[in-house]
């Protein structure tokens, strides 16, 4: 769906793309991550010709010759205050110009946004994240090939980003490529099934979610002890591992290992041996935010 290569742009000379490669495929949720001022924004702007670029080739579609839509959420979405949601959502269908039945899309949108009992409100009483959705609304009426989202859960309570979060998803499900930029990364690891993380102007790492978290966390344990003393802990951060480290806010111990089996095998003889009593015991892999900062660091 989208192809960059050796994309750069600098402002009064300072480049803040140096030659930055991506692969987006058709059907991807595609998360991009980066720091703040990274350049993540200035390169979805520049997918979106919002701002010209200074080097590079960007291929919407299989050709240069393909036409591409997009569909376009900024961080905070511009909503008039004194229309409904449905009055904005068919004025966005007025400014493109949708051939289509536009009661009929409206009605689509709103059910799919969640705001169906809040069609006919003023905007000026919604909350954060209903004016979200309904900037997500905006981005989708009318089916484009491509969505790109810029901080969609951003400011917003538990409630609004787990309601965001459900409508990606739902177009994830329905077929549709999102290129999903966020800081909340749990946010990108319950939806994006591809990222990419910008460092330094260039694209630091590209790939599958699941490959890349093996590849930079391998397997982890977490384990609680509930007898802990300052010599078990000690014994236990000894042990040796990828990585061993004790959060005393949670009182949880995270280990890595290349071989979490084995690992484990090791993990239960030191704990029945120093006849520690475990209060939870669990193998997984290693978190998105646990491999953005090695990316980054």
């Amino acid at each position: 769906m989208v192809k960059i290569r050796n994309l750069k742009k600098s402002y009064k000379g300072f480049p803040v793309l140096r030659g930055l490669c991506m692969d987006i495929n058709n059907g991807d949720v595609y998360g991009f991550l980066g720091r703040n001022g990274c350049g993540k924004t200035t390169t979805m702007n520049i997918i979106c010709d919002i701002i010209p670029k200074d080097e590079g080739e960007i291929t919407l579609g299989d050709s240069p010759e393909s036409k591409v839509t997009i569909g376009y959420l900024p961080e905070s979405p511009m909503i008039f205050g004194y229309m409904t949601a449905r009055e904005y959502l068919e004025y966005i269908a007025a400014c493109n110009e949708y051939e289509g039945d536009i009661k009929k899309r409206t009605n689509e949108v709103l059910d799919i946004i969640g705001l169906t009992n809040s069609a006919d409100r003023r905007t000026k009483g919604f909350s954060r994240g209903m004016t979200q959705r309904l900037g997500i609304g905006a981005a989708i009426f009318r089916n484009p090939d491509l969505l790109i989202f810029d901080e969609p859960t951003s400011a917003l309570d538990p409630q609004g980003r787990m309601e965001v979060v459900d409508i990606i998803n739902r177009l994830k499900d329905m077929g549709r490529t999102i290129v999903l930029s966020t800081h909340i990364l749990s946010d990108v690891e319950r939806v994006a099934n591809r990222i990419g993380i910008i460092n330094g102007g260039f694209l630091a790492e590209e790939g599958d979610l699941k490959d890349i978290l093996k590849k930079y966390g391998g397997d982890v344990i977490s384990l609680s002890v509930r007898n802990l003393t300052q010599e078990n802990k000690i014994a236990l951060l000894k042990v040796d591992f990828a990585r061993a480290e004790y959060n005393d806010q949670t009182g949880i111990f995270r280990f890595g290992a290349d071989n979490a089996e084995d690992a484990a095998k090791r993990l239960m003889k030191l704990l029945a041996d120093n006849e520690m009593i475990v209060d939870s015991f669990q193998i997984g892999t290693a978190t998105l935010e646990e491999v953005f900062k090695k990316v980054v660091e």
